[in-house]
């Protein structure tokens, strides 16, 4: 049950699509909110019971129940996932509230800044506020957690649906420099026995950093040298930037400024930003007629043999603008021959490093929207939202019986129908592998299932045994890909000592892909969770409500990674009987029934242990083979766990075509006695 409120004049975001949801009567709302007007802005407030937990916001620092923080929807280009932050790269104004007495979700359409005050200020309180009083929100109510969800998505639309080649192995790197670079890299996976699908292409693939372009001297030949590696079973995946290059001669540049594409500064020019290749345009994605002129871009790789993409930049992120810049020169020379003590030392550090993604630059430039001229703060959030838009919806238009793997580092609730994202700039942190597999289900609450962490992570130097605990939980994420940084180590797998480790690992996500797959369709299909918190299997244990480093993957199975250095195994609590599988590989397996409660568990670097249901099935493909092409997804063995009968829904398709609601597709799996 949905119950829509409005204040005010709310800007259409394009993150509903449901038509047959009408406006409820606004003395409802008191049945679940207060809400009082505040410095121009609104309040919406509710008081917690000691035992009530807050669930959502997508992607967001801390744990799964956002009980005890402050966060913001504000899109922020920021890769240091402290716990100190308030806010990533994505805005996901998505709660539930999981009470002692009432369970419900709200979802605040709403494009500018709300900060989500979840008992930060006082314990026993949850308040939602906005900057202006123009909001459209939601009240979604089910039986069960997993219900709300599914209203959710039957508010907001179905899930992206990415290729099956999308869910093997990719690596990444910032950046291949040349096509020679990428050939040793597919060299060196296919030589060891490691799987591999994809390889990632970053910025430095482009001449001069320009969108829609490819260096020939790096790459030369491009559309053969895709070919070339689609030989292999390899797919290239190249970047999109959100800035285009200011170029005479670029045709990107002078096709945007002769169809009037670009976001504008008040007095009507087209704003300027530093990014990547230095000054740029933004084109406006909220503009209808630059959208589709910016996603028929994508056609040049298309047309080169180029079958998935990443965009990236477009919270949008922010060097410098061009009248900022000015500003600090200016004021720099205020401090100039100076003796500089600690408060103006400090004050000319914070302007020289406030220059990037600075607020006032958002509130610069402007773009047109159904008619209107708006302020970019004033829909920040949708930025990312509209890019990926602009792609998915070229991509049915050019290719529309092909899936295209598309997936965004900025989001907002409504992307998800357009494309998956990664989780950002993240640390190779411990800390950051559990980040990751909170952040998982939090995503999975607001539509995106097709996503995952820079596995091994971006920044700093990775280890050998951070990577490979790092991937026996990358296995079970939808997107499975090794990034890293420049400057930092170079972590794809062959480069440490125990390479047999790493290739046992990553050939066991092949194994695992026609389970991994069919829960993922399922679960798209279905409006559903990919991965779940144990807390929305198992309401009425206490103990499972605070277990957030064990998630259950589908219907049948539970994880329980080892996410701390020097480990050798962990403590797994059990909400019921279930049979442990430890997989030493594909084919080395072994079982064992455990009772519920809790046990320490033995987990060896090298070795991933999964944890089945009672009256469930696991089906795993024993061939594995190199890349998803070559994975049997027809002949299956059933681990499963019963004393009679169990039944598994199999759903298997071509992985490529979007006849997806097909009834051929899905078929009724049984095991037991």
């Amino acid at each position: 049950m949905v119950k829509w409120f409005i204040f005010g004049k709310p800007l259409h975001t394009g993150a509903v699509t449901a038509v047959d949801v009408k406006e409820s009567d606004r003395e409802l709302l008191k049945n679940y909110l207060e809400w009082e007007e505040t410095d121009g802005g609104l309040c919406f407030s509710c008081r917690m019971k000691k035992k009530d937990a807050v669930y959502g916001l997508g992607e967001n620092v801390r744990g799964i129940n956002k009980r005890g923080w402050i966060y913001e929807s504000n899109c922020s280009d920021d890769p240091f996932h402290r716990e100190d932050k308030r806010s990533l790269y994505g805005a996901h104004n998505f709660i539930i509230l999981a009470g002692e007495d009432r369970q419900f979700g709200l979802f605040i359409d709403h494009a500018g800044k709300l900060v989500f005050d979840i008992g930060y200020t006082e314990t026993d309180r949850l308040a939602v506020t906005a900057p202006d009083r123009d909001v459209s929100l939601y009240v979604l109510e089910g039986e069960s957690l997993t219900d709300i969800v599914g209203g959710l998505r039957r508010l907001t639309g179905r899930s992206y649906i990415p290729p099956k080649w999308a869910f093997g192995y990719g690596q990444s790197r910032w950046s291949y420099m040349t096509a020679d670079e990428v050939r040793r890299v597919a060299k060196e996976h296919r030589e060891r026995g490691i799987p591999l699908d994809s390889i990632y292409l970053d910025i430095d693939y482009m001449e001069r950093y320009k969108d829609f372009t490819v260096n020939g001297d790096s790459f030369p030949g491009f559309g053969k040298f895709v070919e070339e590696m689609r030989g292999q079973g390899i797919h290239l995946v190249p970047i999109i930037d959100a800035g285009v290059k200011i170029e005479e001669g670029y045709d990107v540049y002078e096709e945007g400024v002769a169809g009037n594409y670009f976001c504008k500064t008040q007095d009507g020019r087209n704003f300027t930003a530093g990014v990547w290749p230095g000054r740029v345009h933004f084109p406006d994605m909220l503009k209808e007629e630059a959208r589709k002129w910016f996603g028929g871009k994508y056609k040049v790789l298309l047309d080169e043999g180029i079958e998935g993409f990443w965009n990236d930049m477009n919270e949008p992120a922010i060097f410098y603008s061009e009248e900022h810049l000015q500003e600090v020169w200016e004021q720099m020379e205020d401090y100039r021959g100076k003796n500089l003590d600690i408060n103006s030392f400090f004050a000319l550090k914070d302007l020289i490093t406030g220059i990037s993604n600075n607020e006032g630059d958002y509130q610069r430039f402007y773009h047109e929207y159904e008619g209107e001229t708006i302020r970019h703060d004033k829909v920040h959030n949708l930025f990312g939202f509209y890019m990926t838009r602009a792609a998915g919806e070229a991509f049915d238009r050019l290719c529309p019986d092909k899936r295209i793997l598309m997936y965004s580092r900025s989001s907002y609730i409504g992307m998800h129908r357009y494309g998956g994202i990664w989780m950002g700039d993240n640390l190779s942190w411990w800390s950051h592998i559990l980040l990751n597999i909170r952040m998982l289900p939090s995503l999975n609450m607001c539509g995106f299932l097709y996503t995952g962490a820079d596995l091994g992570g971006f920044g700093a130097d990775v280890t050998e045994d951070m990577l490979l605990r790092w991937l026996e939980f990358g296995i079970f994420t939808p997107l499975m890909r090794n990034h890293s940084a420049m400057g930092t180590r170079r972590q794809e797998v062959y480069r440490f000592g125990d390479t047999e480790a790493f290739r046992r690992i990553i050939g066991l996500r092949y194994g695992l892909l026609p389970y991994i797959y069919s829960e993922y369709m399922k679960a798209a299909l279905g409006d559903n969770m990919y991965a779940k918190p144990l807390s929305f299997l198992y309401p009425g244990d206490e103990r499972a409500k605070e277990v957030e480093d064990q998630l259950m993957i589908g219907e049948s199975i539970m994880v329980a990674p080892v996410y701390e250095q020097n480990k050798t195994g962990r403590y797994v609590y059990l909400p019921e009987t279930m049979k442990m599988i430890r997989f030493r590989s594909l084919t080395d397996r072994e079982e064992q029934v455990l009772p519920a409660g809790d046990h320490y568990v033995k987990i060896p670097l090298d070795e991933v242990v999964v944890f089945l249901r009672p009256d469930h099935i696991l089906p795993i493909a024993e061939k594995g083979g190199q890349n998803v092409e070559e994975v049997d997804f027809e002949n299956l063995t059933l681990l499963h766990f019963t004393q009679t009968q169990s039944e598994y829904e199999y759903y298997h398709d071509d992985g490529y075509t979007k006849d997806y609601d097909n009834p051929a597709h899905r078929t009724m799996l049984r095991a037991g006695c």
